[in-house]
């Protein structure tokens, strides 16, 4: 499939990538620990009912160029014993505020930084914490995200000892000269390995996350990454696009020295990927989220049935409200979200105090929820309905209208250039129209009248 030139052309703009609404660029520090508190003890009788949980690891070896995450680097052991003693009191903390007599976890997901920087005996310290503080759902969802290069196959069998059944693994690309010029370390066992061993018993799966807008990257180079990532078979692929900006994330400048694909190539790079991908039998998520169609995904692609927060998509099965443990981890919650504090030594210091480490946060609106259930729809699902988003959030289809669509000059011209169709009840998001999913979001989103700083959308 290609994407028009003068479709590029008109609506790749600078638009949030909508990872939540409103984004956290809208958090504020006047959001505080006892405004989290009470929006906690709200959340166990208001929105989903289930649990997910995330755990933040921030600690990595290196700093690779690319990155953007919120990460500290060290090697400093004890640090990291105290970051995790301070882990372990925050999820009790959290679970006294949790009815945990009505409400299981239906999913678990460990991110970074990177989390198998850890030994596996530290992860099951904080795994077995949160098996005797919960209860869970039938085959609920365990992540975790890890570095390639720091797996092996004995790590491997203890991760999935403790329950882990989803590996996701952020390969970038599979050519070295890309790898070393973004100061991603290399893998001593292969990929296609590490993948086997991991799915040998049919116990967990694999995500496979690749980059496309790096440093020497082109098409013939990015086709043979995405060769050996399809020779692979990963249960789930993704292609993140780059979003290059060196004065948030000062670490990018170090790859302004080699040459990077211009904004012609990029566009390239993704068309190549999504038609590779989707050839080879993968259902296509949004237009950079692919799943085979035996995975749990790919089933509920098909129901439209699918869920994203901010570590990833998700089924609708496994959505909970999230209750995010270490630094810089964000809390979703139905009516608030709550970021804990970015700095690792100001984190324990607060747990170590008694305290919940909630730096900034938001209070939503009936407004703001409205608009986040469209947004996700549109995200996930390719199309909604007035009634449904109006039923869920227990308003009427004339009041879910009034709330959300805010842009029908916008809606109209996406209309027509076919890339949505409108219906009196909602819309649907058209083939050509998953790669403008952001664009569209944005027409039901008031907030993004405000002048803030995103990256395009392509």
């Amino acid at each position: 499939m290609l994407i028009a030139k003068h479709l590029i052309d008109k609506y790749n703009q600078a638009i949030p990538r909508y990872t939540s609404y409103p984004p956290a660029n809208f958090f504020h520090q006047q959001f505080t620990e006892a405004d989290f508190r009470e929006s906690l003890e709200q959340s166990n009788t208001e929105g989903e009912s289930n649990i997910s949980l995330y755990v933040h690891i921030p600690f990595c070896a290196h700093k690779c160029f690319y990155c953007g995450c919120n990460t500290h680097i060290t090697r400093d052991q004890e640090l990291v014993s105290s970051y995790l003693q301070a882990l372990k009191q925050e999820i009790r903390l959290m679970a006294d505020l949790v009815d945990r007599q009505t409400r299981s976890v239906s999913q678990i997901h460990w991110g970074g930084g990177t989390p198998n920087f850890l030994r596996a005996e530290q992860i099951a310290d904080i795994m077995e914490l949160i098996h005797s503080l919960y209860t869970f759902i039938p085959e609920p969802e365990v992540a975790i995200e890890c570095n390639p290069a720091y797996l092996d196959y004995q790590y491997i069998d203890k991760l999935i000892d403790l329950g882990f059944n989803r590996f996701s693994l952020g390969v970038q690309d599979f050519s070295h000269e890309v790898l070393n010029a973004v100061k991603r370390e290399i893998p001593e066992i292969p990929v296609a390995d590490l993948v086997n061993h991991i799915r040998r018993d049919g116990k967990a799966t694999v995500n496979i996350d690749l980059i496309y807008g790096l440093p020497l990257q082109n098409v013939e180079q990015f086709s043979q990454t995405l060769d050996i990532a399809l020779a692979i078979r990963p249960n789930r692929l993704v292609t993140f696009s780059y979003a290059h900006l060196p004065n948030i994330n000062p670490n990018q400048k170090g790859l302004e020295k080699y040459p990077m694909p211009d904004a012609e190539t990029k566009l390239h790079l993704l068309e190549l990927a999504y038609n590779k991908i989707t050839a080879a039998g993968y259902l296509a998520i949004g237009f950079d989220h692919f799943a085979l169609p035996t995975d749990e995904l790919g089933s509920a692609i098909e129901k439209h049935e699918l869920h994203r927060n901010f570590q990833g998509y998700c089924t609708k099965r496994t959505t909970g409200q999230v209750l995010a443990f270490g630094a810089s981890a964000i809390s979703q919650l139905h009516t608030a979200y709550a970021q804990n504090t970015k700095n690792v030594t100001t984190y324990i210091s607060s747990i170590n105090s008694g305290n919940l480490p909630i730096e900034r946060g938001y209070k939503l609106s009936i407004q703001d929820i409205t608009v986040r259930e469209v947004i996700n729809e549109i995200m996930c699902n390719l199309r909604f309905s007035w009634d449904n988003i109006s039923a869920k959030i227990g308003i009427t289809t004339q009041q879910a209208k009034q709330q959300a669509r805010n842009a029908p000059d916008e809606l109209n011209n996406l209309e027509a250039d076919s890339i949505i169709e409108q219906t009196d009840n909602g819309l649907v998001v058209t083939n050509t129209g998953r790669f403008f999913v952001r664009n569209i979001a944005a027409c039901f989103d008031p907030l993004n009248r405000e002048n803030k700083t995103y990256s395009k959308t392509v």
